[in-house]
């Protein structure tokens, strides 16, 4: 076993995460759907969704049954939505292809939806204990100040280099609590802002600690500022305090999700609004804009609130139209922003 990993195990015993909720028990399904919620969102925020859905979706054949708008509402508020939309479609290719199991070949399963090189390798070495190294973040950014990278990780060469060693330090047994330290050193101690290099079982060995460049390293890669969008959501409730719905194309943002309609200004929502309720009602500005952002722009969202309408019935049974009570909301899938303007309605 390489020092590295004896390290690390010790300090895992002491000081790692052993009571989170994929790893009683680390069943494939369990870890593959933590695996994937951990992409892009911390631990805290992962747990309360995570026992939700298993609660609701237990095994990989319910998740491959289930419907895609019931996926989507139990995702709901977790963002980044391809992910639930990739681990429907994965179920349902196990299902059909691999005998209603997660595959265990390396291979097939980091070529399913969703699964890349570093989840697969986590699922099996967490689920299965074999060999296979991860490169997330967290663990970049470990490797990138042990070794004194200079270079941004997210380079092809940088990446080939961070998982060449991230070969190197595995160890011979316990994979699944290796992989397990690997992630928690990051989250806990050897963090992006202020680590913790008192309390790092590597700190003797960490290049970036002995020359007092842990603020430097991982290098950063410059972003360009974001641009910033306008438009405006309509919150209209007719009568029955039904609230008026349309789902999202299936490309683009928050694809397939339902949401409000939207539109760049109140002009366009009165012409839009005419084949669909009686008209005669002036909107009501909802609150302050609100600012929501996305990887590569923020969105500046208006809220204009029609209520008490007279609903018109929806032309040709529209199927991506829809009134829907507001206690029936938390059985679909609906942007995290658009709660947050829905829930002004109760306020």
């Amino acid at each position: 076993m390489s020092d590295f990993a004896e390290r690390l195990l010790v300090w895992f015993d002491g000081a790692g995460r052993h009571d989170l909720p994929w790893q009683h028990p680390r069943s494939p399904y369990r870890v593959w759907l933590a695996e994937i919620m951990l992409q892009q969102t911390q631990v805290r925020t992962v747990i309360p969704y995570y026992q939700r859905f298993t609660a609701a979706l237990p095994s990989l054949s319910a998740l491959a049954q289930a419907p895609l708008d019931q996926v989507l509402a139990l995702w709901s508020g977790l963002g980044y939505y391809s992910r639930a939309r990739n681990l429907h479609r994965t179920a349902g290719m196990c299902m059909d292809n691999h005998n209603g199991e997660l595959p265990c070949d390396f291979a097939a399963l980091s070529a399913l939806p969703g699964i890349g090189r570093s989840t697969a390798g986590a699922i099996l070495a967490q689920a299965h204990g074999l060999p296979f190294p991860i490169l997330d973040g967290n663990v970049r950014r470990v490797l990138c100040r042990l070794h004194g990278i200079d270079d941004w990780p997210g380079a092809a060469a940088t990446q080939q280099q961070l998982w060449g060693l991230a070969q190197s330090h595995l160890p011979d047994t316990r994979l699944a609590d290796y992989t397990q330290a690997q992630m928690d050193l990051g989250a806990s101690v050897c963090t992006r802002s202020t680590p913790r290099c008192d309390a790092c079982p590597l700190r003797d060995q960490c290049a970036a600690h002995r020359e007092q460049r842990t603020a430097q390293l991982p290098a950063r890669r410059s972003k360009p500022a974001l641009p910033q969008r306008e438009t405006h959501m309509l919150l209209v409730l007719d009568k029955q305090q039904r609230l008026l719905l349309t789902r999202r194309p299936p490309t683009g943002i928050w694809p397939s999700l339902w949401s409000l309609p939207q539109v760049r200004d109140t002009g366009e929502a009165d012409r839009w609004l005419a084949g669909i309720i009686k008209t005669g009602k002036s909107p009501q500005q909802l609150g302050e804009p609100l600012l929501h952002t996305f990887s590569h722009f923020r969105l500046q969202i208006t809220a204009l609130h029609y209520a008490m309408v007279q609903a018109k019935p929806i032309a040709g049974d529209n199927p991506d139209m829809q009134w829907r009570s507001l206690d029936a909301l938390d059985q679909i899938g609906l942007p995290a922003p658009v709660r947050r303007l829905i829930s002004r309605l109760a306020a």
